[in-house]
């Protein structure tokens, strides 16, 4: 079993049986971490840390249920990433930042989304790089140098979730936690190849983890299988129970919001509404231009919620983030009343979509790579066009891989458990299909 094949479930079998032990799948994650081109997967990692993380996870006691018959979580023993805007005890936390992390130092305690992780016994790999303050989508990083893809040296990873995409392609993590505000989860994903979750907002516990704009700020997952998205999106809500629903019918968007789209792209997307369809849903188009409006109702929020966090802080980043924030905080009472109003009515009017759909899809972003040392000053409004409607709204999203690019399905917030479910019937449909042929 080679790192780069990783699946949760495939691992957590072997554990299970006894064919592989933590203290084995943590060497081979140290061993395999911070390969791609510029070594900066990770912005904090300690073997030794690791290692012994991996012994205290082997000495858990084995029972007889769970969801692998041995008693212990489904994370138990599993190489784990998490992003560098979370404490963990005795380590900085830089979200991004030379500045943040020199001014904090190290975590006194663990953040929440840390010490569950280490109480369900996964073996935390290290804390992955992370584009400044998570404030921004190609994962480039004047403090850190810009994250690249692994095999592609020449390609950025997209971000904020940079080194959590890269820890799992590099085989150093099989499964990597990040954030998603605007679209940092859903845009690696896409960029990297690899499945994506993105929590409906409440989901988890922030304590301890640095907030970008807690109006849109949700946590999630990077990892290779669509079949593991169940399991990965329990961990943040483990007793919730289900909807009595199965979709049965989905949303596609108009050509006239795609004009923009590479066609490469627009193929996978024509592609992936060919699957859902073979899985029984039926598919309408919307034409919801406006939709137009959410990047600016977004970004203002998002600048004023921001600049609140970081006041006083501003001339310590970045021209593109200092220029944002100065942006956040001339934002007067009246003028954030206001945009919260349209925020409001924004989602009045998505979840009336949703009431009519259940779901819609489409690309988690126009373009299918972003070339490293090119001019992104408008990358951010390009890719936000497509995923800030599900962030305002305030939506759990699956980021289904294609090739190339990845597809965002969303559904009405609080239906994760159904969203994760049909992309864990898609992943297994896609093997069934890749067996016959």
């Amino acid at each position: 079993m080679t790192t780069k094949s990783w699946t949760v479930r495939e691992l957590r079998r072997a554990l299970a049986d006894g064919t592989l032990r933590p203290t084995e799948l943590a060497e081979q994650a140290l061993a395999r971490s911070n390969q791609n081109a510029g070594r900066n997967t990770y912005l904090w990692q300690d073997a030794d840390w690791t290692r012994s993380e991996a012994k205290r996870a082997e000495k858990m006691p084995r029972g007889k249920a769970g969801p692998f018959g041995d008693g212990r979580s489904a994370l138990w023993g599993l190489p784990i990433s998490v992003k560098d805007c979370f404490d963990l005890a005795g380590a900085p936390t830089s979200c991004g930042t030379v500045f943040y992390r020199d001014l904090k130092g190290n975590a006194a305690n663990d953040s929440w989304l840390v010490e569950r992780l280490r109480a369900e016994g996964a073996v935390i790999t290290g804390k992955t790089h992370v584009h400044p303050l998570t404030y921004g989508i190609t994962g480039e990083n004047p403090d850190f140098g810009d994250c690249l893809l692994p095999g592609d040296p020449g390609a950025l990873t997209g971000g904020s979730s940079s080194g959590a995409v890269a820890s799992v392609l590099e085989g150093s993590a099989v499964a990597a936690i990040g954030t998603d505000t605007g679209g940092s989860v859903r845009v690696p994903a896409s960029l990297g190849g690899l499945a994506g979750y993105r929590s409906s907002p409440g989901r988890g516990n922030w304590r301890g983890g640095a907030h970008l704009a807690e109006s849109f700020d949700t946590l999630g997952w990077l990892f290779h299988d669509l079949e593991d998205a169940p399991l990965l999106a329990a961990f943040y809500a483990p007793d919730v129970p289900p909807h009595a629903v199965t979709f049965n019918r989905f949303a596609i968007i108009a050509d006239s919001f795609l004009v923009d789209c590479e066609p490469q792209v627009l193929a996978s997307f024509r592609a992936a509404i060919r699957e859902l369809e073979s899985l029984g849903l039926q598919a309408s188009m919307i034409d919801p231009e406006w939709w137009s409006e959410s990047r600016d109702i977004f970004a203002r929020i998002q600048a004023w919620e921001a600049a609140r966090l970081h006041a006083k802080y501003f001339d310590r980043f970045q021209p593109a983030i200092r220029e944002r924030l100065e942006m956040g905080a001339r934002i007067t009472p009246s003028e954030i009343a206001a945009l919260r109003q349209r925020h409001a009515d924004f989602n009045a009017r998505m979840d009336d979509l949703f009431a009519a759909h259940q779901l819609i899809m489409f690309p988690c972003a126009p373009v299918a790579r972003l070339a490293a040392g090119a001019d992104h000053s408008q990358t951010r409004a390009h890719l936000l066009r497509y995923t800030t409607p599900f962030s305002l709204a305030g939506v759990p999203v699956v980021a289904v891989p294609c090739a190339p690019g990845g597809m965002q399905i969303a559904a009405q917030r609080g239906f994760d458990e159904e969203l994760v479910r049909l992309a864990a019937r898609l992943g297994a449909q896609r093997k069934l299909t890749a067996s016959a042929q």
